[in-house]
């Protein structure tokens, strides 16, 4: 190592984990921020929740461009922090590269997998969360029409597309579902306003409830459903409380459990492949004080019972990453 790469790994180690004792684990955030109100929010709450159970202290970093990726899973590692959790599928082409130059330091990527001895690699069953706030979204339905918009445009948020638009299907074969991507640069994530003018795009084809699986974008789908008499779905975190009343229900993606659990094992991480669904509670649909009044009794039942079938394997939500293929969806 130059004397100017020591200097840059010792700057760096200050900036990011000044104080950090040795072996704490670190996070990296994706673009978007900690308090995206989604997806690196609900990481955040893993951590933090990790944090208030046992004392312990976690570095972290938000990235400002794709560029800093490899530059931070580098100097945490070289800081010494264990295990080094990331939040998001784009952290795959660096974690590649510096894992394999870590071989004694523990990863785990979320949403996607990474082949290495020392990664473990956490994906979600989307598809069947995403079933059973489709099922929710045709019953509250009354225009028969039905939106999704989704953040970048790539398999992984296809597949929440896919699984919302044969839960909708399953309960009305003749509703119509609308889909729309907010675009195919990683900017997709964090655009709300390209996701109201969605949103009211959508509504004006007739859709009177919206889902929204876009990061930082959902939140202007959120408020722009609340403002035209739309229901709107929040995914990942629980968003039911940032329009009480007006938001059907939330897809919940467990990204929380995952961090907690990567922090829990510590350096004693399990690498391999990790699957997060309906049957070991890593996807779910959220109802508490700010949604009761929308899921009806028969509502909750249909989509209990629906749950349990998928469950028991009755119920088979065609994911769409396995042949990258909707039967339910023409994208």
């Amino acid at each position: 190592m130059t004397l100017m790469s020591k200097m840059f790994s010792a700057t760096a180690a200050l900036a990011l984990t000044a104080g950090a004792a040795l072996a704490d684990p670190a996070i990296i955030f994706d673009l978007g921020g900690k308090f995206d109100k989604s997806f690196n929010e609900s990481a955040f709450t893993g951590a933090q929740r990790w944090a208030d159970e046992t004392g312990g202290s976690f570095d972290e970093v938000e990235l400002q461009s794709d560029a800093q990726r490899e530059q931070a899973l580098r100097r945490f590692a070289e800081n010494g922090n264990n295990p080094i959790v990331m939040a998001g599928f784009a952290f795959a082409t660096a974690l590649e590269e510096v894992a394999a130059d870590y071989p004694d330091t523990k990863f785990a990527i979320i949403d996607m997998v990474v082949d290495q001895p020392n990664v473990r690699s956490v994906v979600f069953s989307e598809e069947q969360g995403s079933y059973l706030v489709g099922m929710l979204a045709a019953m509250a339905s009354k225009t028969d029409t039905v939106g999704f918009i989704g953040g970048m445009d790539i398999p992984l948020i296809r597949n929440f597309a896919c699984g919302y638009a044969q839960g909708v299907l399953a309960v009305n074969a003749d509703a119509k579902v609308i889909s729309n991507m907010t675009g195919t640069t990683p900017a997709a994530w964090n655009d709300p306003v390209k996701g109201s003018e969605l949103t009211l795009a959508q509504k004006s084809q007739g859709a009177d409830v919206v889902y929204a699986a876009a990061g930082g974008t959902g939140v202007g789908v959120l408020q722009t459903a609340a403002d035209n008499d739309m229901l709107s779905i929040g995914v990942d975190s629980n968003q039911n409380y940032l329009h009480s009343g007006k938001v059907l229900t939330s897809m919940l993606k467990r990204v929380d459990n995952a961090v907690y659990d990567a922090f829990t094992a510590g350096g004693d991480l399990e690498s391999g492949f990790n699957v997060m669904g309906l049957a070991n509670g890593g996807v779910g649909y959220a109802v508490d004080e700010h949604n009761e009044a929308l899921i009806s009794a028969e509502m909750s039942a249909a989509v209990e019972a629906a749950k349990a079938s998928i469950v028991a394997g009755d119920i088979m939500v065609h994911n769409y990453n396995s042949d990258e293929t909707c039967p339910a969806l023409d994208f």
